[in-house]
């Protein structure tokens, strides 16, 4: 192709930090009008590659060009010139401020007399802001938008800059369903108006509903670039972690023993009504449906975070009340939330002390600490669950989102349970990592632990689930055993299309 088809093309980019390579040479070509996907494992490259684009980095070596023409962003207001915007899935706006202020943000207009015109950059940002939702008001603080608003707003901000360029990094990643489709239409919309869009998500449905060509990073290297329609899943998988993915679920060895958790007809105004259901001893029951559907609501109240207003939990063949998540813990049940840098991890704390945090009094010595015990603690944790760490007194905010989730996983397994509520324990890492967080799951099932997983990921619950709780507003729809079970039998369920008692 024409080099004059291309709005956006780098080649044989480098960039270095220290003595560690973050891009090897690679290479990238956007046409204009295109939703080009890249993928990759994390630690491929792609999120160094944004920071070059948009002027954060500046490469060792290698060019880039803007339609044909050289050009080297020296900061984030270069690129904006050059009509270069990113939208990323930490939305980094000022939440305390109004919608208008964040579009606004270093544009502001002026009356004649130097004053800022409110009237004016009010009456601009709803213009910018009602094609793409109309339900925004913009003088409300940007922090009282939900996530799926505050993207919107940025995108709002790009094309008030006059963007010809969008970089979306994991734009559905914390997005409802109904969410991720307003925005994949709204990209299409942008696409069809002119505007090339970079996309970068782990997830496989944004590439097929949204891309027409997908670039792969591995190890920070160019790997290819395919039309979507002619590369197949395993091609792509093999492409970005190296290998040929043959089985993406690994083979289960755990014997499945006696009930070790039933829950009974327990409700909660508002969120769930008379759900039961039961995990025994080396087996993982996937929890699952729709978003909303209340499958995070019941794991919260089986964890004591929300208290049942009826009903009743047995463990162990005892009927127990859980208040709060520390008795929960005592009680041996233990929760990997579905949001691991907000519920999950201590960033500010180091991988260690993250690891130990939930099990403190067990390195009590004397009224004292004993980090040396702690610390040999952490390590032989992260070692039995293969957690990629240069050093452990780093934060986790210095790893991917694999191993990030790892550091959650040991921080289970320093505390002495029985019981693992694992909710959504694959979001947001990439193919290659998944398939690490499932052999810890199946290790974990096979030495004992009770396992119920909540996943809105089909090919994940039909891999790794043995059996399959459906739900759907608040209620169970259905319940299978996973030799029995088909995708279209979970789906009709998901949407209340039967209903199932529960069985045993």
């Amino acid at each position: 192709m024409n080099e004059q088809n291309y709005i956006l093309e780098l080649k044989d980019v480098v960039k270095t930090f220290g003595g560690v390579t973050a891009l090897a040479g690679v290479q990238f070509q956007l046409k204009k009008g295109e939703i080009h996907a890249l993928m990759g494992e994390n630690g491929a490259g792609k999120s160094t590659f944004i920071k070059v684009i948009t002027g954060v980095h500046q490469p060792d070596s290698g060019i880039m060009l803007l339609e044909g023409e050289r050009i080297t962003p020296r900061n984030t207001m270069d690129s904006a010139k050059l009509g270069i915007a990113a939208i990323y899935q930490h939305v980094t706006a000022f939440p305390d401020l109004s919608v208008t202020e964040n579009i606004f943000m270093g544009q502001e207009i002026k009356n004649k007399l130097g004053m800022y015109d409110w009237r004016q950059m009010n009456q601009r940002a709803k213009e910018l802001i009602e094609p793409l939702s109309k339900e925004i008001d913009v003088t409300k603080p940007m922090g009282s938008l939900s996530v799926a608003a505050q993207q919107l707003v940025e995108i709002a901000k790009a094309l008030s800059r006059d963007a010809r360029i969008l970089i979306m990094d994991e734009p559905t990643a914390s997005l409802t369903a109904n969410e991720c489709e307003e925005l994949y239409t709204i990209a299409e919309r942008l696409r069809n108006e002119g505007v090339s869009i970079i996309l970068i998500s782990h997830r496989f449905e944004d590439m097929y509903r949204l891309a027409t060509r997908v670039t792969v990073f591995r190890d920070a290297q160019y790997i290819g670039c395919w039309d979507v329609d002619k590369i197949s899943n395993q091609k792509l998988i093999g492409a970005m972690v190296g290998r040929e993915l043959d089985q993406m679920y690994p083979e289960k060895t755990a014997k499945i023993g006696e009930t070790v958790l039933k829950v009974e007809n327990i409700s909660k105004e508002g969120y769930f009504k008379n759900i039961s259901f039961e995990v025994k001893k080396g087996e993982i029951l996937a929890l699952t449906g729709l978003v909303g559907a209340g499958r995070t609501e019941v794991c919260q109240t089986i964890f004591g975070i929300m208290n049942p207003d009826s009903g009743r939990i047995v463990l162990e063949g005892k009927e127990v009340k859980i208040k709060t998540p520390v008795e929960a813990f005592e009680y041996g049940i233990g929760l990997l939330p579905e949001n691991r840098q907000t519920q999950g991890l201590i960033n500010e704390l180091p991988i260690y002390q993250n690891v130990s945090s939930a099990d403190m009094k067990q390195f009590a010595k004397a009224s004292m600490l004993d980090e040396k015990a702690e610390i040999q603690k952490a390590i032989e944790l992260c070692q039995k669950i293969s957690l990629k760490a240069k050093d452990i007194s780093a934060p986790p905010s210095s790893l991917s989102g694999g191993n990030q989730q790892k550091v959650v996983f040991a921080k289970l397994l320093n505390c002495s349970l029985k019981v693992l509520i694992l909710d959504e324990p694959t979001k947001g890492i990439d193919v290659g990592a998944k398939y690490s967080i499932y052999e810890i799951m199946n290790e974990l099932a096979a030495n004992g632990y009770a396992i119920i997983m909540v996943s809105s990921e089909m090919p994940e619950v039909l891999g790794m689930a043995d059996r399959i709780v459906v739900m759907k507003s608040g209620h169970v729809t259905g319940e299978f055993d996973n030799k029995e079970v088909s995708q279209e039998m979970i789906m009709a369920a998901s949407l209340g299309e039967q209903r199932k008692e529960a069985r045993a």
